[in-house]
């Protein structure tokens, strides 16, 4: 599951439907490596379907700033979701680490240098609350631009 579709379905908790494994060939059986092959591939294609069904999914419009406030008053850590990606993902309970955020960068098509954390992680934030807004989040815009 790709790291988007991780924060989508903690924002939009109906839209994370989890992905069938995939089933086996029924005709003949397959080498090690073409079966190694196959579910590589397989893999592969249900995260993009799942990235892609969580994307695309309809949703009823949430609050994203209401949603995220409750969720940060009830945390016992102070964290600055409106201005860090490091701190939302630690309010949704994901993986904050730096490859999970060069992962999320990569996800969704960052260009800039990797190694400068710092404006990879604002460039980050906007991108994620700007994917927020475009699937039914309401986010106000002073977080998305």
């Amino acid at each position: 599951m790709s790291i988007l579709s991780k924060i989508f379905g903690k924002i939009f908790p109906s839209a994370h439907a989890q992905t069938p494994p995939p089933s086996s060939s029924a005709g003949g059986s397959l080498s090690a490596d073409e079966a190694a092959a196959a579910s590589a591939a397989s893999d592969a294609a249900s995260r993009a379907a799942g990235a892609a069904a969580a994307a695309s999914a309809t949703m009823a419009e949430v609050d994203v700033k209401a949603l995220l406030d409750d969720m940060a008053s009830k945390n016992p850590q102070k964290l600055n979701w409106k201005t860090s990606i490091v701190d939302l993902m630690k309010l949704l309970d994901l993986d904050s680490s730096l490859g999970e955020r060069k992962e999320l960068a990569t996800e969704l098509g960052y260009t800039g240098d990797m190694n400068d954390s710092a404006t990879m992680n604002i460039w980050l934030h906007k991108q994620v609350m700007n994917k927020l807004a475009a699937n039914g989040g309401k986010v106000p815009a002073d977080l998305r631009d």
